[in-house]
Parts: C-alpha cells; sequence; structure tokens
C-alpha cells in the first residue's frame, strides 16, 4: 500500500464507520463512509488514493487530488499559519509547505508550483517549493524533436517555464508562444534544444514543421497578433491583397494557414483567420 499514491484495493469488511480495504500483503485501510456508494460490495477490488487525514490516519478516499507523491502540481494556497501554508490539492486535508520549503513566504491565494514527497522525519505528505532539488539536469532522456508532456507554471521576460515529462525544467521563449498559454496548463511541447546546463528550449509545434514553415509562419502569426488575433483574409482572397497585408503570395500564405490550421493554432471562417486563445 502505497501513500500518496492510488491504490487498487479489496474491499474485505464493512464497520460503522465505512468499509476496511486490503492489500495484496493484508495491510487494511479505512474507506470512510463519506466515500462508500450503493454499489460497492464484499471482495470488489476499487481503486482510491491513500494519505493522512486530518487526525494524521493512513485513510483512503475516491477522490483524486490533484498531485500524486513525487509529481509537481500548480497548487493555490488556502491558508497560512504557524506550520507554513495550506494548499489546495483537491481533499478534505489541505497539504503542508513547511516554511523550510518555501523559497519564500507564501501569502494566502498565491499560485505556486508544488513537488509532493514524503517527509523523512513524519512520514507525511508535504509540498516543497524548492523545485530544482527535485529536477534532473544529469543524464537527460528526452531528444530534440521528442513530444513531451508540459506543466506550465512562470512567465518571465523571456517566455514561460514549464516542467517537462515531470522530471525536467524547460522554457517556452516568447518568440515560440503563438498562442494564449498561461500557468497551471498541461499542455503537449516539443523539444526544440537541450542546454549545457541541463534545461530544455521547447516548442509548441512539432520541430520539422517549424523549421519548414517558420518564415511565413512568423509573419502570418505576427500579422494575426498585430491585428488583435484576427486577419479578414481567406483562401478566396486575391494574391494583391495578401501580398500588401503580409508580403507573401498567395501560395506562401496558403500553405502557411493550412499547416497552422493543422496545428490547432487558428480557426478559419468565411470573413478570415483568427487566432486560437
Amino acid at each position: 500500500m502505497e501513500l500518496g499514491r492510488i491504490n487498487k484495493l479489496t474491499i474485505v469488511r464493512p464497520t460503522d464507520y465505512g468499509y476496511f480495504l486490503e492489500d495484496e500483503e493484508g495491510n487494511e485501510v479505512l474507506l470512510p463512509n463519506a466515500y462508500v456508494t450503493e454499489d460497492l460490495k464484499m471482495q470488489q477490488e476499487i481503486e482510491v488514493f491513500i494519505y493522512n487525514d486530518s487526525e494524521d490516519r493512513i485513510t483512503a478516499t475516491t477522490l483524486i487530488p490533484y498531485v500524486q507523491l513525487e509529481e509537481f502540481a500548480y497548487l493555490q494556497v488556502k491558508e497560512v499559519n504557524k506550520f507554513g501554508a495550506f494548499m489546495d490539492w483537491g481533499l478534505p486535508k489541505d497539504l503542508l509547505v513547511p516554511f523550510s520549503e518555501q523559497k519564500r513566504k507564501m501569502e494566502k491565494g498565491e499560485w505556486h508550483l508544488i513537488f509532493m514527497l514524503k517527509d523523512e522525519m513524519t512520514d507525511r505528505l508535504i509540498g516543497s517549493a524548492k523545485i530544482n532539488n527535485y529536477l534532473y539536469f544529469d543524464d537527460i532522456d528526452v531528444k530534440q524533436g521528442d513530444e513531451v508532456d508540459l506543466l506550465l507554471y512562470n512567465k518571465t521576460d523571456l517566455g514561460i517555464n514549464a516542467i517537462v515529462n515531470n522530471m525536467y525544467k524547460g522554457l517556452i521563449f516568447r518568440s515560440d508562444i503563438h498562442k494564449d498559454i498561461k500557468p497551471g496548463e498541461i499542455i503537449k511541447g516539443y523539444v526544440k534544444k537541450i542546454r549545457e546546463d541541463g534545461k530544455l528550449d521547447l516548442s509548441l509545434n512539432p520541430i520539422g514543421f517549424r523549421q519548414s514553415i517558420d518564415k511565413n509562419t512568423a509573419v502570418l502569426l505576427d500579422a494575426l497578433k498585430a491585428n488583435d488575433g484576427f486577419l479578414e483574409l481567406t483562401d478566396k482572397s486575391s494574391p494583391d491583397d495578401i501580398n500588401r497585408i503580409l508580403g507573401l503570395s498567395k501560395k506562401a500564405f496558403k500553405r502557411a494557414v493550412g499547416n497552422l490550421y493543422k496545428q490547432k493554432t487558428v480557426t478559419l471562417s468565411a470573413n478570415g483567420i483568427r487566432l486560437n486563445k
């Protein structure tokens, strides 16, 4: 039975307080009545999350938290007291980030990137904002062009930072951001470059796609951004109008639009092209 993770356990006996669940080694945990439904029956296998309840007892719940053990998540501070900051992670008992695990003092209502771990001293689940301690900067197990999972977490003057595959630190440069993205989103991205310091440069589009139409794409996207995300151009527009607005041939324009549409970066209508948010 793993604390901080979803476990598949067997219902073995009822009590006044709920159902006891058992793992393959005979360890038991209570699923409180609050999570017991009429369809549950003895010897049924169910998936539950195991955590410490408000009285520090090992407890099962059918609720799915926003983060599990040794994962990152973008969480909001619900309360701050003498013990630290308490984060909303989707369960009745909030996740504590002790002051010792904060980069700066957290305030109620703020959002922070948090890594969840087990405190070695107490065996309790806690969060940490000192994320570099839990990222890998050596032996990078991705290569240029790979599709990766991104958790966005911090906007800077350079772009927006991301956790890559729950293991690495990456950056999407502002020049490569052509749609509305914000901290907390989980999206797909692509490895553009692996830097000497072990950090990754990222792209929102497949690398081959970016390289093949980069020039025309940049022209079209810059024009869209400069015109509040909309251009009154379609495949029926005259070559002169396209050249006057974008400086592109109609062939180059149609190719750029087609590729952007396939990447779901723009939406096409009878009136023109709109940048997706």
